[in-house]
């Protein structure tokens, strides 16, 4: 059937998630039969036409229209101004076009605007103040991933009909006013990776509607506001500002659907809230990189738990790990590194974590052990990620059945003799980093082969003999060990491209290869 017949369609949906094109030309004259069309999508079809050309088009060939979806079409150029003919237009999608201008003025003369997505479309200049002001109908306003835009927020009055409003990576600055406390409907407010500052306002705890909350990466500092009322919360990010202050446990009591809260990179202090570990919702817990102090107390229904990351590195915690952690079943990350943890850690808990792929345990005052029954070591969940520096280990963990072990970190511990043969292979292909530094280690398992390897670090051990050469590296440093022999003259070949090698403090013999040493450390001292 030929869309020419098609007189009294209304709503034409031609969007592909392929790369598919037409030819403009030839799209205009399928237009200019269908004068009745008040939906048109044509998400991803590249029409390849200036965005000038193509408003033109629209806006003499259907009156009548609503809602226009052009996401992903390859428009490039300032819009024309003539697309405001379309008093009826509702809906404006030109996410993720090459648009390259200013938002235009005259958006604000759409009296029946609800939806205006322009994001990722490379706009620059300032946001026009007069498009919050005068469009009283706007429900959602993406203008997120335009790096160049500037603006400000104004003072938002009563009964804005506000829902979505989302600004991340751009150039808007300011405060976040108080009126935002008037968006009684707003749903979500996403104005993240941009410049605003000062205090979060009070008034965000009347926003019982909201959903969705990211701030981070911005500026904003002191307390943040009680979130008690807010129980539609699921996702909260209030990461990497300069926010201060106690986070009272009672402040997320009653968000039950939570799954999501990250205040790391802050600087907040107080007591871990323990409420967190009760939530029926909680999937992520990201407080890192904070002042938080004192214990963690209280239990928690972890069999029940969804909770999947648990983050709090980086701050000054104390006291021993509470035990509930091990068992959360749904683990897949848990990061204690940099506080002050203290006790004995049995690596054989382990087994109860089958979800489990990165555990860092570094920098505490933890003893964990290591010695675990082999059944144990057979039933250990696939680690992507095991960081045990400085946890006064004896012995290498019986990691012989990982395979995908990509980053390895058994640093500052007391591990004595050879390194098993067996470590090698923890990746099941390329390792990216292998901290060996500061232990016991004499020498290796005979008949040993180091695979690729991007970071390999073996310094500060007692490691004897001839230097063994990985396949390829980019980092690294065998220095402070005992290493006799003379450098190997296939060094330089092998490492044509490294970025670091150390050999220094070593008792090495013969001259230097030829060995670009711009980019290396010296090979001897």
């Amino acid at each position: 059937m030929e869309f020419s017949r098609l007189t009294r369609l209304i709503k034409l949906d031609l969007s592909s998630e392929y790369f598919i094109r037409i030819e403009h030309p030839d799209l205009f004259a399928l237009l200019r039969n269908l004068s009745g069309l008040t939906e048109l999508y044509l998400d991803g079809v590249d029409i390849s036409v200036n965005a000038y050309e193509w408003g033109q088009a629209i806006s003499s060939a259907l009156p009548n229209l609503r809602v226009l979806s052009l996401r992903g079409c390859s428009l490039s150029g300032p819009i024309d101004s003539s697309l405001q003919n379309l008093q009826f237009l509702s809906e404006i999608n030109l996410d993720s076009n090459i648009l390259s201008a200013p938002v235009p003025d005259f958006l604000a003369n759409f009296s029946n605007l609800k939806v205006l997505i322009l994001s990722s479309c490379f706009l620059y200049g300032t946001f026009p103040d007069i498009i919050f002001e005068r469009v009283q109908t706007l429900e959602t306003l993406d203008m997120s991933y335009n790096s160049q835009l500037t603006g400000r927020l104004p003072d938002f009055q009563k009964n804005q009909s506000l829902r979505n409003l989302a600004l991340s990576s751009t150039n808007f600055s300011g405060y976040l006013p108080e009126s935002v406390g008037n968006l009684m409907e707003l749903r979500r407010l996403e104005i993240d990776e941009c410049h605003f500052s000062g205090p979060i306002p009070n008034a965000l705890a009347n926003l019982s509607q909201l959903v969705y909350l990211d701030l981070s990466e911005n500026n904003f500092i002191g307390p943040i506001p009680s979130f008690q009322g807010l129980k539609k919360l699921t996702h909260i990010d209030l990461s990497r500002n300069a926010l201060t202050g106690v986070v009272l446990s009672t402040q997320f009591e009653s968000l039950l659907d939570l799954y999501h809260i990250d205040l790391s990179q802050n600087s907040f202090n107080g007591s871990i809230p323990s409420s967190l570990f009760f939530l029926p919702s909680l999937q992520k817990i990201l407080l890192s990189d904070n002042k938080f102090s004192g214990q963690i107390t209280g239990f928690s229904n972890e069999s029940l738990s969804p909770l999947g990351t648990l983050d709090l590195s980086r701050n000054k915690l104390e006291g021993p790990i509470p035990s509930y952690f091990f068992h959360f079943l749904r683990l897949s990350t848990l990061s204690l590194s940099f506080n002050n943890f203290s006790g004995d850690i049995d690596l054989e808990i382990l087994q109860r974590l089958q979800n489990l792929s990165t555990l860092e345990l570094s920098h505490n005052s933890l003893t964990v052990n290591a010695s675990v029954s082999n059944s144990s070591s057979s039933s250990f969940p696939q680690l992507k990620t095991l960081k045990l520096a400085s946890c006064k280990l004896q012995k290498f963990p019986p990691l012989m059945n990982q395979s995908g072990l990509l980053e390895l970190d058994l640093s500052k511990n007391q591990i004595s003799g050879v390194i098993p043969n067996w470590i090698w292979n923890v990746s099941g292909g390329d390792q990216v980093y292998m901290n060996l530094s500061c232990n016991l280690l004499v020498g290796f398992q005979p008949e040993f082969s180091i695979p690729v390897i991007d970071f390999l670090d073996l310094h500060s051990n007692k490691l004897q003999g001839e230097i063994p050469i990985p396949e390829s590296a980019n980092y690294w440093d065998y220095s402070r060990n005992s290493f006799s022999s003379s450098i190997p003259a296939e060094i330089g070949n092998k490492i044509a491209c490294v970025n670091f090698l150390s050999l220094s403090d070593n008792m090495l013999s013969g001259p230097h290869p030829s060995i670009n040493m711009q980019w290396i450390h010296p090979l001897c001292s």
